[in-house]
Formats: structure tokens, sequence, C-alpha cells
């Protein structure tokens, strides 16, 4: 099932993109580009609800009625949780909507990663496995095999700039793009967490707010780590991804940049 739904369809876009740009240096990594472009835009509407949910969610640590009630069950614990699920059912709220998008990733992560490693069909066996996965309607003769030059990358291997002398622990080079990527995600992450503390009398929102905190530290440590240890195509699509992230999320007017600089989350909102 997981070849199926998630593999096979990616590599087929893959290849069909690169196909339709030509075949010549660099056309893998736009097709790369345009790939996520195209995730995105499928992925856009649970990117605007987990905008729309962090707006609920702070709006609600405002809202008089929701204050009332945390006032009038303080000490009523089991009570308030109660109250706290119809208000969020009542507004449609959702206070954990903002990891959807993070965990959607992780299957196109993977299933990028085996598109990259199948579409650069290195010996006969990987080239037997590609020809099961390509649909009929693919001309195969005219893509493979595939040019995996883009700028000063081979995006079938780890990225690295040579350095003049060796480092025992970074054996590809200088990893910029590995810099890159960990240094996009937190951005992204920074720029969507919370504007005002989480209310301490709301149990969801303080672990909402703890767990995007971690996120944002987390998140660009092990993507960093990703495009350190795999095939460059994945920090390709990292960076275009979390590049247009951060385009989409400041578009709404939301995006408080103060975020970025340490105790910037104590600031008040970005005006609307």
């Amino acid at each position: 099932m997981w070849e199926t739904l998630i593999i096979q369809p990616m590599v087929n876009l893959l290849l069909w993109i690169y196909d339709i740009l030509g075949h010549g240096p660099q056309m893998f990594g736009l097709a790369i580009i345009l790939f996520t472009i195209v995730i995105r835009l499928i992925t856009w509407p649970l990117n605007a609800s987990q905008v729309k949910g962090a707006q609920a969610m702070q709006e609600l640590n405002s809202d008089k009625e929701w204050q009332e009630i945390q006032k009038k069950y303080a000490k009523d614990r089991e009570k308030l949780a109660q109250e706290q699920m119809r208000i969020y059912k009542d507004r449609g709220i959702n206070p954990f909507a903002s990891c959807l998008p993070t965990l959607i990733q992780f299957p196109i992560i993977i299933g990028l990663y085996q598109s990259i490693i199948r579409a650069m069909a290195a010996t006969p066996l990987d080239m037997l496995n590609l020809a099961r996965t390509i649909y009929p309607f693919q001309h195969v003769s005219n893509i493979i095999p595939l040019n995996s030059t883009f700028l000063w990358m081979n995006l079938g291997r780890p990225e690295g700039i040579p350095l003049p002398f060796d480092v025992s622990f970074l054996p590809n080079g200088f990893p910029l793009l590995a810099i890159v990527v960990a240094l996009t995600t937190y951005i992204q992450t920074k720029l969507t967490m919370p504007t005002t503390p989480p209310n301490p009398n709301d149990q969801a929102s303080a672990q909402t707010a703890a767990m995007s905190s971690s996120m944002s530290i987390y998140m660009p440590l092990m993507l960093g780590w990703f495009a350190l240890t795999f095939a460059s195509g994945i920090s390709v699509y990292f960076i275009t991804s979390n590049l247009l992230g951060i385009v989409q999320y400041a578009a709404t007017g939301r995006a408080n940049w103060r975020n970025l600089l340490p105790g910037g989350n104590k600031s008040t909102p970005a005006k609307k």
C-alpha cells in the first residue's frame, strides 16, 4: 500500500516533470522544485487550517466567556476540561491543528527520498525496480538515465563543498545546504508559533505551546541531519518547501518577525 499510494505516484510525478522540462543539466533539480510547489498547493488547506487554528487559540485566551469559565471552574479541573472541549467544539477550534502539516510532511519526505533514489537507478537491479514503478504512459527510454547535476551538487548524493583539509565528521565537505535547511526550518517554525504566551489555566493551550516550542528546536536539527546524511535532492525539497511556507505565512499578515529573536514571543501580536 505504501508503495502504491506514496512512492509510485511521486516517482512518476518527478519523472513526468523532468521529461517536460527536458533532460539537460539542472533540470532534475528544477523538477524537484516544481514538485515541491505542487505538494505545497495540495497541502495548502492543511497549512491554512494551521494558521486559522493558531489564530483561534490566541483569540480564545482573551475571550471574556472563556476567562469567566476559567475563574468559575478554577478548582474543578474535570468540569473545566469539559467546558473547554465544549468551547472548542462550538467555535470549531482544533488545539493540535498546528501539528498536522508537520506530521503530513513525514511520509512525503520518505516518499521523496525513495523517489530520488529509485530515479537515479545506478545498478541493473535498480533499473528493474524503476521499470516496475513507472506508469505505462511514461517514455522511459527518453528519461533514463537521469542527469542528476544541479548547481554544484549531485542530487543523488549528500551535499558538501570540498574543503582544503579533511574533517572527520564532515566527510562530504562543508554542508552548506544542511545549514540552510536548518535555518529556514527554524524561521518557518518560529513564525507559526503563537505570538502571545499561553494561559496557564488552559491545559491544551499550554501543551500546544510547549510542543511548538520543542519543535522549533528539534525540527531544524532533525531536518538538518537529514540534509547532511541523505541525497541532496532532499535538501532542495526542504529549502523550497520552507521558503514557500514562510512566504505563505507572511502573506497572511500575521507573521511576527520578533519571534526570531530571543524573548521575542513575549511581544504583542502583529496587527491584522
